[in-house]
């Protein structure tokens, strides 16, 4: 006998918004959700953090460090609301700004096409529909809708053909990161894989915010690294916390650069190896590397970071 899927009100779970859902979508693993639907990587600074006399609800960064604004409407789109995501936008200069609520009339839809279409590619604006399902007795799961994004956003996260105005080198990235995640979905993971994008990095969770495992390709010196990347205030701190432990996580590694990068506030723990991501003969080669060093530095780094107190 097999069971019916069933909708249910997101009322019914999140009785309200700044209380239940903020905090509910915040948390690493839920935010996560977000960040595969819509192909970015982001992480949590804060919640109600005021812009203004206005409080947004969510302030987060992407993998470049750019500020992505994140509003939640557990209701159907209003004017209220659109004015105070182009407000926050303007107030921070902000990246990416994300809508996300129970239904999008069709202004709100349009208006948000048309702020789109008029604004250059340094900011793109989501609309996206929060919606809640279950079989049975189970537990609710919740399911993002893009219903509004930049324009040829779709394309490009999605897997696969040549995008309009792409370049050669971009492409080159898109496809090789593709195969990548092909290969870890093929062999078999515990990381939770990211939808790549056309650049020449690809990053994965580590478990804590301001953290993260990079895997990276440089065409023109023709190799590959993988390294944890932390960034943040407090990036200096962690790095002298966890350069006292080099012997032990090199004893499981190998030799690493130590980079604490001075001129800066982030800091790299990476391996390099050669590898040229531009020949395809050589891409199984170098992306089952990737998979085992990704998977390596994750069981070794990830409970030392975990455990950092900063």
């Amino acid at each position: 006998m097999l069971g019916k899927i069933e909708k249910i009100p997101v009322r019914s779970y999140w009785k309200n918004e700044e209380q239940d859902f903020t905090p509910w979508l915040a948390k690493d693993e839920n935010i996560q959700v977000l960040s595969e639907e819509i192909g970015i990587d982001i992480e949590v600074e804060d919640t109600e953090v005021y812009i203004g006399s206005f409080k947004a609800d969510i302030v987060a960064r992407d993998a470049h460090n750019n500020i992505v604004i994140i509003e939640n409407q557990l209701e159907k789109t209003d004017h209220k609301h659109l004015g105070q995501l182009i407000t926050y936008a303007s107030g921070v200069d902000a990246k990416f700004v994300i809508w996300i609520c129970t239904s999008v009339t069709d202004e709100h839809r349009q208006a948000i096409d048309w702020i789109n279409e008029v604004t250059n590619s340094e900011i793109g604006f989501f609309v996206c529909e929060i919606e809640l399902w279950k079989i049975g007795e189970s537990l609710p799961a919740p399911k993002f809708h893009i219903i509004a994004s930049p324009n040829d956003w779709a394309k490009i996260v999605k897997s696969g053909s040549k995008i309009k105005n792409l370049t050669d080198t971009k492409q080159l990235h898109l496809s090789f990161w593709n195969g990548f995640k092909e290969y870890m979905e093929s062999e078999g993971t515990e990381l939770k894989l990211r939808t790549p994008r056309p650049q020449h990095w690809y990053t994965l969770a580590i478990g804590r915010s301001k953290f993260s495992i990079s895997l990276t390709t440089n065409t023109q010196s023709s190799t590959i690294a993988c390294e944890v990347y932390i960034r943040g205030d407090n990036a200096k701190v962690a790095f002298s916390k966890l350069m006292v432990q080099k012997e032990g996580i090199e004893k499981e590694l190998g030799e690493l650069e130590w980079l604490e990068l001075p001129e800066g506030k982030d800091c790299r723990i990476k391996q390099v190896r050669t590898g040229n991501s531009k020949d395809q003969t050589e891409w199984h080669e170098l992306h089952e590397w990737m998979k085992n060093r990704s998977e390596n530095f994750y069981s070794v780094f990830s409970p030392r970071i975990k455990k950092l107190i900063l």
